[in-house]
């Protein structure tokens, strides 16, 4: 189950970041930064290797606790989501989640009010990136 989602800049500048239990937002800040070199790392030496329309990064690496994922927009957009090791989610899920952030991404930089760049406080992204985090949640609870 996925516990946090980070959005940061191309500049590595985190955007929005928003965890399940904000008792542990700090780790999980610290994680999403740690997981920036491995971005870097695999978005340089596997330019010529993968398609470049692929954009998910697939699992960055693990930790005791939580699996970090990754996923770079065309305009080097990162997306950082880490799951529960006791909750693991599968490979399709993790990317159709990716695809959601993304289109609810889109329509947030398509708002002619928000500045790219700026940190995120729309009402409505926040909203969506939430009910992601609470329906993965939820499904995982149940299965």
């Amino acid at each position: 189950m996925a516990v946090c989602i980070a959005i940061l800049t191309k500049d590595n500048c985190p955007l929005y970041l928003t965890c399940e239990n904000t008792e542990d937002s700090l780790k999980m800040h610290f994680l999403v930064h740690t997981s920036i070199d491995v971005i870097e790392e695999k978005l340089n030496s596997t330019k010529a290797a993968n398609d470049p329309r692929d954009l998910y990064l697939g699992q960055l690496y693990p930790n005791e606790d939580y699996r970090i994922f990754g996923y770079v927009t065309n305009t080097k957009i990162k997306f950082v989501v880490l799951e529960s090791v006791n909750h693991p989610i599968k490979d399709g899920d993790i990317r159709q989640l990716f695809s959601r952030i993304h289109s609810a991404y889109i329509s947030l930089v398509c708002n002619p009010f928000y500045m790219p760049g700026d940190p995120i406080s729309s009402v409505p992204f926040k909203k969506t990136i939430s009910g992601l985090l609470r329906s993965n949640y939820m499904s995982a609870r149940i299965s």
